[in-house]
């Protein structure tokens, strides 16, 4: 009897729950469909308002990231960073790196090397390539391309350095080459009011963009080449000219080759040069010493203006013979001067410059390899830390008549043909063991001399 009244009231127990779950279920399921119908209503009154599409557009946008900065881009152009490693365990001077601007004429901005005792070191006087791009604005004192000239290595093309031309009503250098006229910006230092004179100087490639830029990765280094097509460069020049600029990186040279192509129909004047100023890393320029190779300099009417004379005179005995095989210090001449003529010595691969800063231990030696470079400036402010050795085809003012019937360096450039400019840069030790080394590497490379007009 009491078993059958314990499973009656299982029974009822489990009648009772199943009710209860029917009525819980009906809620849900009550307020469920409701809730369906309230999401069904507020989607259709938000289509209406557009804000559906909106909705999902913000579900697909991805996440907003803050953009980095913009590079800084001299001249409107990336600047190409030519590196190489370091040898492990060496200790000698060797280059690291080399800066180049395409979209300033090849501008070589920077050179970085490793000297031992002082670390890693930038060779040139150069602001950081963002500070170069404020610069190098082409507005205001860069308009017409200066600021290049006071940094880095400005390559300076159809011709290097100064010309001097008559003063015109629009702002131009007027100047005579075989009986066509040339119009030339004026750049150079203002001449006063009452001068009919008027300075052109540095070229008109040092705000030009490339057209084409290449790289190329090497073994120890790397190679760059930029195309400039030219033309008369804007009204300036005569027939259709194309520079090519390339320059090679390695542990122990860096190699510029420069060209000019005469791609029009007359022959045209063609002066090719590079303004590189080397920082004095010692902070001492008195102590710095200067070899150069045996040469004529270059007279100037006054030292104010820097204008030649027409007059080349030796060197020998005078302030500015820096030729002995062990070079001169700087001291505190103050130079602004040309040398022309350049000879090489005995086994030498051409005429050889040099500069070597004893405190600092080490010596940078430019090797001039084509046969038209024939002219050096030297610019060494007395009050300033660095020093500009430019190697260039032409002298100062070559159109001057100054100059009587003197070959001025400017090699005539037919159509079709193209002049050659190529220089070497090496850096070397002022350690007796390891300058004996370099030497003995140096002699046992030998480069003749290339004749710069080819077809």
């Amino acid at each position: 009897m009491y078993a059958a009244l314990f499973v009656r009231k299982l029974a009822q127990m489990r009648h009772d729950a199943w009710k209860a779950a029917v009525r819980r279920s009906g809620l849900l399921i009550t307020l469920g469909i409701a809730i369906v119908l309230l999401l069904v209503a507020f989607g259709i009154k938000e289509r209406g308002h557009g804000h559906l599409t909106k909705l999902k557009t913000e579900l697909k946008r991805p996440a907003t990231v803050s953009p980095e900065p913009a590079a800084a881009r001299p001249g409107g152009q990336d600047a190409v960073v030519l590196s190489r490693a370091p040898i492990p365990g060496l200790e000698m001077p060797e280059f690291l790196s080399a800066t180049l601007l395409p979209g300033r004429g090849m501008n070589v901005l920077q050179i970085e090397a490793y000297i031992p005792g002082k670390g890693t070191v930038n060779l040139l006087a150069s602001p950081p390539v963002e500070d170069a791009a404020k610069l190098l604005s082409g507005a205001g004192e860069d308009a017409e391309g200066n600021a290049s000239l006071a940094m880095g290595g400005a390559i300076e093309a159809p011709w290097a350095g100064r010309v001097w031309g008559t003063k015109s009503q629009d702002g131009t250098d007027l100047t005579k080459w075989r009986g066509s006229s040339l119009s030339l910006p004026v750049n150079g230092d203002e001449e006063p009011e009452t001068s009919t004179t008027a300075v052109s100087v540095g070229g008109l490639l040092l705000q030009r963009k490339a057209d084409t830029v290449k790289t190329v990765a090497m073994p120890d280094g790397g190679q760059a080449q930029a195309i400039y097509d030219a033309g008369d460069f804007d009204g300036h020049w005569l027939s259709h000219t194309e520079i090519t600029t390339i320059v090679q990186l390695s542990g122990r040279a860096l190699e510029m080759n420069i060209s000019a192509r005469n791609n029009g129909n007359l022959d045209e004047p063609i002066g090719i040069g590079w303004h590189p100023r080397f920082a004095i890393l010692s902070n001492d320029r008195k102590q710095v010493v200067l070899k150069l190779p045996n040469a004529l300099h270059a007279q100037v009417a006054d030292r104010h203006s820097g204008m030649p004379s027409g007059k080349l005179v030796p060197v020998q005995g005078t302030p500015y013979d820096f030729t002995s095989g062990d070079g001169k210090p700087l001291g505190t001449a103050n130079l602004n001067d040309s040398f022309v003529q350049l000879k090489p010595r005995l086994m030498d691969s051409g005429p050889v410059i040099e500069l070597r800063d004893p405190k600092s231990n080490y010596g940078l030696r430019i090797t001039v390899l084509s046969v038209d470079i024939k002219a050096l400036r030297v610019y060494a402010p007395a009050d300033a830390n660095f020093i500009s050795l430019d190697p260039q085809f032409n002298y100062d003012d070559p159109f001057g008549k100054e100059w009587g019937g003197e070959d001025t360096g400017m090699v005539v450039l037919p159509p079709g043909h193209t002049a050659q400019w190529k220089i070497r840069l090496e850096i070397f030790s002022l350690n007796s063991n390891s300058s004996q080394h370099l030497e003995a590497r140096r002699e046992r490379r030998f480069d003749p001399p290339q004749r710069s007009l080819v077809q």
